[in-house]
């Protein structure tokens, strides 16, 4: 109950900075005193649903949902979608960089980041160990380093709830010698070891030992190699990046991921003045920088999961929709893919993001007549194939088209079992193990009441399929949905959805 109090007092202080309100304003309209605002704040009082409604209205911004224990969707699906969406910056691109802020002995100033739990929870941890947190300005976050940070004082159940916490490890051995943290969490998608991370980490010699709940870690000489990684990993690759940047000499990372995430994180190192070879490819070479003290502002690129999400929603629904700001580097071959299934779309114009690096293009989407495409579709690693998140977008759209669609998850043991729940909306998803389902369509999708399943990319097809049923759907318990997608029921709205968010307490 104290983690929660003080979660929500550390929101409502840096929202009220964030509006330029003093804590004396915010007392004078609350009708309390400032030394009750400042308890507040520090998580020392105890918060009323009321009083959270009272501050929502004063700073703007809903705060009440963080009080409740549940948020659920109810949708009132069969409605086509028409309008304008813009790609917001990736979510696992912010995770890596405000864990890379652990780098700089400086300022960072991360811009235009996601707003969603994924990074609030990163952002807690950082704060709890010492780490300056302020909100500049809506989505713009400056990061401030302590003289020392203390990871005695680790927010536990904020750790325990991000597996991007594991990512922490490769910066914080260049401040301590030794320390832990807590098992990490995430989406609960069958066995997902730290093998590769562990193995890879070792070769530049750091110790890492399984305790119960916790890993501790030790530092022992620090040397740059070649590293081969154990499999082709976005977080274990950026791990090792983080490792690397700060060792001197030159660091081989070999079978390295070549993911957004990870173009994006080289990026940022290079902006810190670490120089970096083979960014884009599987083979990355770290040249090392001891010392790493560059004020920096720096942005993501735009998410290309965000983008799929919304092309999904177009096939499935039949719309006519404009999606701006898509990453095409990173979603050529989805679109190919679907083009092979009778997808149409326009690229409308191309453009570079405001970081500089990432292109991207505007898509219209345009009702289509799908047919399931002749081969299976399957992610591989990387950007070699189909972006292994993007996989789970084609399940809704499958039900859709004419034919059987063979869909191999051969990544996660259970997220192809998940996909199993579009049946309760009248999908023919037909199980073959636990890595593959055939998708029988098109079938007439109906509403349907489901919980969501505790990984976002199964949820969020849920979702999609809901859009496209025809009567009423509810979907329990998103917040694996809000861990990936900020505001994402406002902006289907704004698309002509019919979609309202109820809460449970």
């Amino acid at each position: 109950m104290r983690n929660d109090q003080q979660r929500i007092g550390r929101f409502i202080s840096n929202l009220r900075e964030e509006r330029g309100v003093t804590q004396a304003e915010l007392a004078e309209a609350l009708h309390t005193s400032q030394s009750a605002v400042a308890r507040m704040e520090k998580g020392e009082q105890n918060f009323t649903t009321e009083m959270l409604s009272k501050i929502s209205q004063i700073l703007n911004r809903e705060i009440i949902s963080l009080g409740t224990r549940a948020i659920n969707f109810q949708i009132e699906g069969g409605h086509k979608l028409h309008g304008v969406t813009k790609v917001k910056t990736s979510k696992n691109s912010a995770v890596g960089l405000l864990c890379a802020s652990l780098l700089n002995r400086e300022k960072t100033i991360i811009k235009n980041i996601a707003r969603i739990e994924e990074v609030n929870r990163i952002l807690e941890v950082l704060s709890s160990i010492g780490m300056g947190v302020r909100w500049i300005s809506e989505r713009d976050v400056e990061l401030t380093p302590p003289e020392k940070f203390e990871l005695g004082k680790i927010d536990v159940e904020a750790a325990m709830k991000t597996r991007s916490v594991i990512m922490m490890i490769g910066p914080l051995i260049h401040l301590l010698s030794r320390f832990s943290l807590p098992h990490p969490g995430g989406c609960k998608l069958g066995k997902r070891t730290i093998l590769p991370h562990l193995l890879a980490l070792k070769e530049l010699g750091v110790e890492i030992e399984a305790r119960r709940g916790v890993y501790q870690i030790r530092r022992n000489k620090l040397r740059s190699r070649t590293v081969p990684l154990y499999e082709m990993g976005d977080t274990t690759t950026e791990n090792i990046l983080m490792a690397a940047a700060k060792i001197p000499g030159k660091t081989v990372i070999k079978f390295a991921s070549a993911n957004y995430q990870v173009q994006d994180l080289c990026h940022f190192l290079v902006a810190l003045g670490v120089r970096i070879e083979g960014i884009g490819t599987s083979t990355l070479v770290v040249h090392g920088k001891e010392q790493i003290q560059t004020p920096l502002e720096f942005q993501p690129g735009e998410d290309p999961i965000e983008a799929m999400l919304f092309i999904s929603i177009a096939a499935t629904t039949r719309s006519e929709i404009t999606i701006q700001g898509c990453p095409i580097d990173y979603l050529e071959l989805e679109l190919l893919k679907l083009k092979t299934m009778g997808f149409r779309y326009k690229i409308l114009k191309e453009y570079l993001s405001p970081n500089g690096f990432t292109r991207l293009v505007d898509i219209k989407t345009l009702p289509s007549k799908l047919i399931a495409p002749e081969e299976k579709l399957h992610p591989l690693p990387s950007n070699a194939g189909i972006n292994i998140d993007n996989l789970p977008f084609f399940v809704p759209i499958a039900t859709q088209a004419k034919g059987r669609t063979l869909i191999q998850d051969w990544v996660y043991e259970n997220r192809a079992i998940y996909y199993m729940e579009l049946n309760k909306l009248g999908a023919n998803v037909i199980l073959a193990d636990p890595h593959r389902v055939y998708v029988e369509g098109p079938t007439p999708l109906r509403g349907a009441e489901v919980v969501c399943p505790p990984a976002l990319r199964p949820a969020v097809i849920i979702l999609i399929a809901m859009l496209a049923a025809e009567g009423t759907s509810i979907l329990r318990n998103v917040y694996s949905i809000n861990r990936g997608y900020e505001d994402l029921c406002a902006r289907l709205c704004e698309l002509g959805a019919k979609v309202k968010v109820l809460r449970s307490f």
